[in-house]
Order: structure tokens, then C-alpha cells, then sequence
């Protein structure tokens, strides 16, 4: 203990050869120059004690189970004893003292019980007693360096030995570092009251004592407030001592407030282990909650966790427990982030508990290894009902596939914030693409706002030049280097020296690919308008790195494609970094996407049939083909992509009034959850007359396809309807052909 009420000065003396107060040496000694007949009292003494502490006795058993833990050579057991209570053990670790008290009290108080123990470490069974009795014992042990290990071993001690309904009495100077420790170790699960013991009436100022009293209840989970009989009087005459404690107080008790409410709260490994969500031995179907998981002296590294039992009805497991790792890049996604994506983790582990530790700091081999060995003996106390020594806990990680990463270009824009171009080699790839190119270690380029950093907002193949021995036209743009010596250069070199650079010939992205398999809803209305010479309108809202754009460009050369995009440091990208160019067909306008299609609502009061995108009198033609491919700032929501302005019915209303009789509407939905799938699905079918769906497999994105015209619709997967479409391709490459043919025929009929 750090202070001590008043004493004479032959006691200060003596106190000061102490110096470690958790010393059992320095007891030693103090105990021997003092000897047993002068008695040592740290704080307030019997006639100021007595009232306050038999109050607490009231309607206790008869005859109660006392312990008083670091006794010393203090009267207090002799009083309480003379009180009437008759089983008192007592425990110090001086061998001395309790020699010394024992020959003091053998033949006057028989019953009374002396033990050399170390109060952190007592060998008693559980619920044992119905009181603990602390004089300065916790205060004591709380020395700066070891006191919050000895302290926290000492209440868990206590814990431990007192039964349902007992009591821990601890008489304290209410230090702040002590309360610290106290107030939280009896958090969950016992009932607290604190109150200031009278002083003895002096004119010199000294330390008030106070009595801590903490309950144990049935429920370990139960949570109450720390009531108090401390006054405005009190808080007056105790000065910096008792204002302390009410500012502990006060914060405790808001903890404890915020811990009832029922929000989501984050608790520490230490509530849990506690009792703050029961017992974890047992498994709690659908149950949910997030703690910190290590740190204070428990591992090297401090986790952001979250622990969830599987529901009811999830099938087989796998295994009992299991931790899943959630990188710091994909912390933020709606899988991981919210609890709807959570419980789709937990179906897809198998585990019956799954514990899910976020905000990983780092995902390759050699940390991961520090990691798990960190992570092991915590999660091992958290499995359910299995000796965490045998138990087996896998550890799973959600890896973004990632062989080979080279940071090519990075730029802020005020508009969309960090943005990254990078280039990748993928663990795996598909199996066309590596038959296309004879080789799995290919390289694909990617454009990334950091603000969602694992959507990949574009994604282009690179191939060295001559690879695709019958491609004539990508040769003789190869031997052409003055475009790719502008800034930023986005011709590179791989490890062997060939140069590598974007092949617009291919979609490297699967939902790139479902947007044109669509064009199958219309492919006879294509087909009439490419035999009548007129150019189909095409809008895409959102250039990205303009790979689709131009893949529409060059594969389908009766559009006229208009890219719109809100941000003028992304076309620039698609320029320097992906190849992209502008012609007399393919155009951009840096717009507000939103504002960009109402402005062509208000234009387009009669549709064109000539092969401009605007009509003689300068207003716009009416819109064959609208795609909507922009990603969403704000992904709590679930919703990746679009943004939300983009399916709002008001947005979807103009829509339909820009679109032509026959005209169509695609968006890229990304939407991790069903809830907010269902609600897009639900608005489109309101507006259009028909809507189509085609889910990309083992993907989130989902493409939906409106339509206006009422006249029924000829079966998207007929023969007629793939011959159409495969003959309005003008594709290098069977891949393609044969991935976008696939597509049409998995589109499935919502309305």
C-alpha cells in the first residue's frame, strides 16, 4: 500500500524499513522489530469500524465463514471474533506473525483458525466461505510494478472462494489505481455499495477509510449499478480523496449504464473471462458480441474480436471452434463488418463458434505464424465445453489470392480520395485465359479507390507483344511507342524484358461480361436497327479504367458509345495507365451521372433515327442502352455498387423515360446482403415492365436488367436469340464469345 493513516513516528520509522509492501521478507522483519503484543492497524480501528461492518452481518447464516487474508498482527479478527462470529481464518504470508497471533489467541479465542498462505494463491476449495474480510490487504499488494498482476490474482482468488450470497469486504483508501482494478473485477454477476467509515474526531486532517462491499449473485451475467452512502459532507471533508472516488464512481457506473443498454458494446477479454456473457463453456446458439482479445500483459498484440455461436438449423459442423482472420484491407466490407455478413461467414466455416478477429494487420506467411502463436492459448480459452489444452483450433483467413503485387501509380483526387493502379499475379486464374495465353503466372492490371480498397474498380489483362500470334492489329500497335511515353507510361516491362501492356480484347471482369450477355434481351431489336444503318445509343455511367466502354467500342462497332464520368483524374487513368482513347464513336463527358440523365429525360421527347446521339434540333435522342457501373462512396449499407442515388425510384422513373420503346437498362449490383438485394429487386420491378437477373457465381455482383416495352419477350436462352447475339460479336477470341454465351443462358426471369 502506498499511504497509511496516522501513526507515531517510531511506527513511520519502522514502516519505511518496508519499502516493498508485497515483500515477504521485508514482513518478516517488520513483524519481528515490532512484535506481536503491539498491534498494527493500517487504517480506521474497532469503535469506528464496528457498526458499519456487523450491519453487514444482518440475516447471515449463524455461525458465517469468515476469511481475513493478510492479517498481520491487526485486532480486527479478535474483535469480530468477541462480536460473536466464531469462524474466522486467517492468512498471512509471515510465518512469523501468524506464529506470533496464534500463541496470542489459542487459549482466548480456540476456534479461531491461522494459516501461512500467500493471499494470491490460497489453497482453500471453492465457495468456501461467506465473507472475505480485507484490511488494507488489496491496497497493500497494489505496488506500481507488480500490484496489477499480484491485485488481479488476489481478487480472482476471491472470487473464487466466496459462495453465492457472500460477501468481499475490502477496507481501502480508495486509491484511484485500486479502484481501477476493482470496480471492473466485480463488474458482472455481484451487487456494490460503497461506504465511508467514520473518522475519530481530531483537529489535525488524516486519510478517510472506506468500505467497499461487492456481493456475489446467482447470475454471473447480472449487472448492477455501484450504489453509494457517501453525502455531499463526505465528499466535502474527504477532499482530492473522496472526489476521486466519485469521479471512479461516476465512470464506473456509466460503464455500467452503456453495458445494459443493450447496444452493441465492446467488451474486454477479462469481462468475459468475468462471466459478462456467462459461461462460455457452453455453447449459445445465435449469440453475438464483440471484445478485445489480448494486450495488458496477456500477449504481445491487442485484437479487435468478435465471437459468434452459430444459429439454430446451421447444419453440421466441422468444427467445434474455430478463428477466422479478417485482413485490415477487408475489414471494412460489408461481409466482415456487419452482422447480417457475419452469420454468412459463420455458415460457410462450419465451426459451431466462430471467433473472428478484424482489422489483421498483416496477412503474409512469416506473420501470420506470430500471429497464431500469439492468438492460440487466448481463443483456447474460449472454445466450448473442451480442455483447452487438447483442443485443436483451426485457423482460417480471408486471403485475397495475391501472389505477386507491384504498386504501378498512386493520386489523390479531391473527389474520390486515394487511388491506386497496381499490378497483380494472381494465385490462381482461370483456365481459359491460361490456355489463351499458355501461361498461369499472368499479369492483370487493376484500378483501386482506396476508400473500398478490396472492390476492384477495373481490371485489365496485360500481355507481353506477339502473344496472341493472330492478333495483326495489337502487333502494329505495339511498334508504335509515342502514345505510351506520356506520363505514367502504361506500357511495362515483366522479369524476362518483354513489354506488357492492355489487351482490350478481353474482360478480365465476370460481371463486365454478364453486362453484355444481357444484350441477348435485345438482340432482335439490335439486329433490325444494325440492318436499317443506325447507330445504338449507348450511355455507360462510370468510365472506371474505360475497359468496358471500349470493349463495347471495338466488338460492337454499330454503337455509339457515351462513357460519363464525375471524376476528370479518372479519365486521365484510363488514358495513361489502360490505354484508353476517345474517337468519332466513342465519347466521354466529365457530368454528374444523376444530372446527365435527367438533362437527356427533358431532350428526348421523340427518338432519333439517324446515327447521332442528338437530334437535328441539338436536343438528345432517346437512349437504346443505359449501364450503370459506379461504385458507392459508403458501403455500410451493404451496397457496394451502385451508389444508392442510383436506385432510388425517382432515379429509375427518369429511366425509363429516357430509355427508347426497346431500350434497356443494366446495373452492376453488388450487394452482400439479401435484405438490400430484395429492396433494388423490388423498386425495378415496380418501374419496368420486364426484369431479368443474372447472379455471377461465386461472386456478389449481381446484374439486373429492366426493360420498358410490354410486348412479351422471345426466350432469352433460345437458339434464335444466342445466334443473334454470337453474330453481333465481333470478337478475336472464342473465349469471350463462348463466357458471354454462357451468361445469356444463365439469365433468369424476375418479372
Amino acid at each position: 500500500m502506498g499511504k497509511k493513516g496516522k501513526q507515531s513516528s517510531s511506527t513511520d520509522d519502522i514502516l519505511n524499513t518496508l519499502g516493498d509492501f508485497t515483500s515477504k521478507e521485508n514482513w518478516d522483519k517488520f513483524f519481528t522489530i515490532r512484535g506481536v503484543e503491539d498491534a498494527f492497524e493500517w487504517y480506521a480501528e474497532w469503535p469506528e469500524l464496528s457498526q458499519p461492518l456487523l450491519s453487514l452481518f444482518t440475516g447471515a447464516p449463524s455461525s458465517p465463514e469468515i476469511l481475513v487474508p493478510g492479517c498481520g498482527n491487526s485486532r480486527l479478527s479478535e474483535h469480530m471474533y468477541d462480536a460473536g462470529f466464531k469462524s474466522i481464518t486467517n492468512v498471512d504470508f509471515s510465518k512469523i506473525v501468524i506464529s506470533d497471533m496464534l500463541k496470542r489467541n489459542v487459549r482466548e479465542r480456540p476456534g479461531m483458525k491461522w494459516r501461512v498462505m500467500d493471499m494470491t494463491s490460497m489453497r482453500f476449495d471453492d465457495e468456501t466461505f461467506d465473507a472475505v474480510l480485507d484490511k488494507g490487504g488489496l491496497d497493500a499488494l497494489m505496488e506500481p510494478e507488480l500490484g496489477p498482476k499480484l491485485g488481479d490474482q488476489y481478487l480472482s482468488e476471491v472470487r473464487r472462494l466466496l459462495k453465492s450470497g457472500g460477501k468481499f469486504i475490502c477496507l481501502t483508501l480508495a486509491e484511484s489505481h485500486v479502484l481501477g482494478l476493482l470496480f471492473p473485477k466485480f463488474r458482472f454477476g455481484w451487487k456494490m455499495a460503497v461506504h465511508s467509515i467514520p473518522q475519530k474526531p481530531s483537529n489535525k486532517p488524516s486519510l478517510v477509510t472506506f468500505m467497499v462491499v461487492a456481493e456475489k449473485e446467482d447470475s454471473s451475467t447480472v449487472l448492477s449499478p455501484i450504489t453509494s452512502s457517501l453525502g455531499q459532507s463526505r465528499l466535502n471533508s474527504g477532499g482530492g480523496q473522496a472526489a476521486g472516488l466519485f469521479e471512479a464512481l461516476e465512470r464506473e457506473n456509466q460503464i455500467r449504464n452503456e453495458y445494459s443498454s443493450g447496444s452493441d458494446i465492446l467488451y474486454s477479454f477479462q469481462d468475459l473471462q468475468l462471466g459478462a456473457k456467462g459461461n462460455l463453456s457452453k455453447l449459445n446458439q445465435g449469440s453475438r458480441f464483440q471484445f478485445t482479445l489480448g494486450g495488458e500483459g496477456n500477449s504481445r498484440f491487442c485484437y479487435s474480436a468478435i465471437l459468434l455461436d452459430a444459429k439454430e438449423n446451421s447444419g453440421s459442423f466441422s468444427y467445434h471452434c474455430g478463428v477466422f482472420i479478417v485482413p485490415k484491407t477487408r475489414a471494412h466490407e460489408w461481409l466482415f463488418s456487419s452482422e447480417e455478413g457475419q452469420w454468412m461467414v459463420v455458415e460457410s466455416s462450419k465451426a459451431a463458434r466462430l471467433i473472428m478477429v478484424l482489422h489483421f494487420p498483416n496477412s503474409n506467411d512469416l506473420y501470420m505464424i506470430l500471429f497464431q502463436a500469439d492468438l492460440s492459448p487466448l481463443v483456447k480459452q474460449l472454445a466450448p465445453g473442451i480442455d483447452a489444452e487438447e483442443v485443436q483450433i483451426p485457423f482460417m483467413m480471408a486471403s485475397d489470392g495475391i501472389k505477386q503485387r507491384n504498386n504501378v501509380h498512386q493520386v489523390t483526387s479531391p473527389l474520390t480520395g486515394p487511388i491506386v493502379v497496381e499490378d497483380v499475379v494472381y494465385e490462381n486464374v482461370d483456365e481459359d485465359v491460361a490456355r489463351l495465353l499458355s501461361s498461369r503466372d499472368l499479369t492483370f492490371r487493376r484500378l483501386v479507390f482506396q476508400r473500398a480498397e478490396n472492390l476492384v474498380q477495373s481490371e485489365a489483362l496485360l500481355v507481353r507483344n506477339g502473344a496472341l500470334k493472330n492478333d495483326q492489329e495489337q502487333r502494329r500497335k505495339s511498334k508504335s511507342s509515342s502514345k505510351s511515353k506520356k506520363k505514367g507510361n502504361h506500357i511495362q516491362k515483366n522479369e524476362s524484358g518483354d513489354q506488357l501492356h492492355v489487351y482490350h480484347d478481353y474482360l478480365a471482369s465476370s460481371y463486365h461480361l454478364g453486362i453484355v450477355s444481357g444484350f441477348v434481351l435485345i438482340a432482335s431489336q439490335l439486329e433490325n436497327m444494325v440492318s436499317s444503318g443506325r447507330k445504338v445509343n449507348t450511355i455507360v455511367i462510370g468510365l472506371g479504367a474505360g475497359l468496358l466502354p471500349l470493349f463495347l467500342h471495338r466488338s460492337m462497332s454499330f454503337l455509339l458509345v457515351e462513357a460519363v464520368e464525375l471524376d476528370a483524374v479518372i479519365l486521365d487513368l484510363a488514358t495513361d495507365y489502360f490505354g484508353f482513347s476517345e474517337d468519332e464513336y466513342l465519347k466521354v463527358h466529365i457530368a454528374d451521372g444523376i444530372k446527365f440523365i435527367g438533362e437527356v429525360e427533358n431532350q428526348a421527347n421523340s427518338s432519333s433515327n439517324g446515327n447521332s446521339p442528338k437530334n437535328e434540333d441539338n436536343t438528345r435522342s432517346k437512349i437504346d442502352i443505359l449501364i450503370i457501373d459506379v461504385d458507392s462512396a459508403d458501403s455500410s449499407s451493404g451496397m457496394t455498387c451502385p451508389a444508392a442515388d442510383f436506385v432510388e425510384e425517382a432515379f429509375l422513373l427518369k429511366v425509363k423515360n429516357a430509355l427508347s420503346e426497346q431500350g434497356l437498362f443494366v446495373v452492376n449490383l453488388v450487394a452482400r446482403s439479401p435484405t438490400m438485394k430484395d429492396m433494388v429487386v423490388q423498386r425495378m420491378k415496380t418501374v419496368f415492365a420486364h426484369l431479368y437477373s443474372l447472379q455471377l457465381e461465386e461472386d456478389v455482383n449481381m446484374v439486373l436488367f429492366g426493360l420498358c416495352c410490354k410486348d412479351s419477350i422471345e426466350p432469352k436462352s433460345s437458339p434464335q436469340s444466342i445466334r443473334r447475339l454470337e453474330k453481333l460479336l465481333n470478337l478475336r477470341h472464342p473465349v469471350m464469345s463462348q463466357s458471354i454465351v454462357e451468361g445469356a443462358k444463365k439469365i433468369k426471369c424476375l418479372k
